[in-house]
């Protein structure tokens, strides 16, 4: 199969039309990005996180976690971070370098609240015990939606993404800033 070569404005609306899907799609490959943080010694971070929400207008990405999760911390102290996308069906690698900043309050945050406290996983927000908590016994969360919820949504500023497209015709690399394209060595 022959690789498709796209330009410079294709590669760039690919990504996000692909990021855009990856958070309708659950089988996509760019659903579950890697978050890269430091934490509070200095050291790299990394962990799996769900896309919830790509805006291409504002070069925005929507992750939904614990406020009390160790990662918020790691944020509030360090606010730059970077997302790791693979694709296998495009041989597409994105590194994305954000600013997160952590809503866990407002009209944005209730209106998410409304959505995900009807399914399975608001169970993962009410829990009295914060994400990597010792249990004290079997897990069983509550469901029980008299605690308050502790849902936040890390909302990540895009600033630059770095594009690797593997192909056997021949590697390609290119930086990509808001109004900005660089060629890089792959």
């Amino acid at each position: 199969m022959q690789t498709l070569i796209l330009d410079e404005q294709e590669i760039r609306q690919r990504i996000w039309t692909e990021l855009q899907r990856a958070t309708q799609d659950r089988h996509s490959q760019w659903r579950t990005p890697v978050l890269a943080t430091v934490d509070k010694k200095g050291a790299p971070d990394a962990r799996t996180v769900v896309l919830r929400h790509a805006d291409v207008k504002l070069s925005r990405l929507h992750i939904y976690t614990d406020s009390r999760s160790p990662k918020v911390a790691e944020l509030a102290g360090q606010p730059n971070a970077m997302l790791v996308f693979w694709s296998k069906r495009l041989n597409w690698q994105l590194r994305v370098r954000v600013q997160i900043s952590v809503q866990t309050a407002g009209p944005q945050v209730d209106a998410v609240w409304a959505r995900v406290s009807q399914s399975a996983a608001a169970g993962d927000y009410l829990s009295p015990l914060a994400p990597g908590d010792r249990l004290p016994g079997a897990p069983a969360l509550p469901r029980d939606s008299t605690h308050p919820h502790h849902l936040a949504i890390l909302v990540a500023q895009v600033q630059e993404i770095d594009w690797l497209e593997l192909a056997r015709s021949g590697h390609r690399r290119a930086l990509l800033g808001a109004d900005t394209w660089a060629w890089r060595v792959p």
